[in-house]
């Protein structure tokens, strides 16, 4: 029974530390979206030169329709309850794109609009793949694991299987590797990566495996470690690049 009993904790402790973790990312979030806007892009006049940049909790508050305490409590990451009215309201105040208000949905545990993925690859799956050779093809999960490849992908991309499996991942290379970088060929790629992990990420706070790639990336890679403090986020979209004589496409 006491084994029983301290699993049982560690579980509930664990649930909490997940918890905690995803309103902190939820408060980082709503501040970020808050600082970038000017009194003027909500319809406010300038006003007094402002020590910090950005709305004021107090005038999002007020533009939102809310209580200035309530707001601030939840932009401090307390255990609050939000509903999907008012953050609809607080989406449209910060100016929220579409894939911000999922992502500000999901961190707020009201709604889940981010997308689906299958993290297992099925043998058939992996035939599709294999079999779509002599063009270049790839499956990717989540978290952006490589999970299958065919020839011509190894071909033009280097072979995965050479690899440990923990760095058969696209995030790693892309931020690690000078081979790989060559094939971003626009610089914005980089940022649309991370903004895309990050909103996939919302699902999945507090999870090991993804805060450890995390953790790693900023420590290998300032590029990646200045990318993340910006907390931008991005929806899946299908995106083709010719210039280098590959594409890639985003799942939606």
């Amino acid at each position: 029974m006491a084994t029983v009993a301290t699993m049982e904790s560690n579980g509930s402790s664990g649930s909490r530390a997940r918890e905690a973790e995803r309103r902190r990312e939820l408060a980082s979030f709503l501040r970020t979206r808050r600082e970038r806007l000017a009194p003027e892009d909500v319809g406010l006049p300038p006003g007094y030169r402002r020590r910090t940049p950005g709305l004021r909790r107090e005038e999002v508050a007020q533009l939102s329709g809310v209580g200035v305490t309530w707001y601030t409590w939840l932009e401090q990451g307390r255990p609050i309850n939000a509903s999907a009215q008012v953050l609809e309201a607080v989406a449209r105040t910060l100016r929220l794109d579409v894939s911000e208000r999922s992502h500000l949905f999901t961190l707020a545990g009201v709604a889940d609009q981010s997308t689906r993925f299958v993290e297992s690859c099925e043998p058939a799956v992996r035939d599709l793949v294999e079999g779509m050779d002599p063009y270049p093809a790839v499956l990717v999960g989540p978290r952006y694991d490589i999970l299958a490849w065919n020839r011509a992908y190894a071909a033009l991309q280097g072979d995965v299987s050479r690899l440990p499996q923990r760095y058969r991942n696209v995030m790693w290379l892309a931020f690690t590797q000078p081979t790989w970088r060559e094939l971003l060929v626009d610089q914005g790629d980089f940022a649309y990566l991370v903004a895309r992990f990050r909103a996939t990420m919302a699902e999945h706070i507090g999870e090991p495996a993804w805060v450890d790639l995390v953790q790693e990336l900023r420590s290998a890679s300032p590029e990646f470690a200045e990318l993340w403090e910006r907390h931008d986020v991005a929806g899946g979209t299908s995106r083709v690049k010719r210039s280098s004589g590959w594409c890639r496409r985003a799942s939606h």
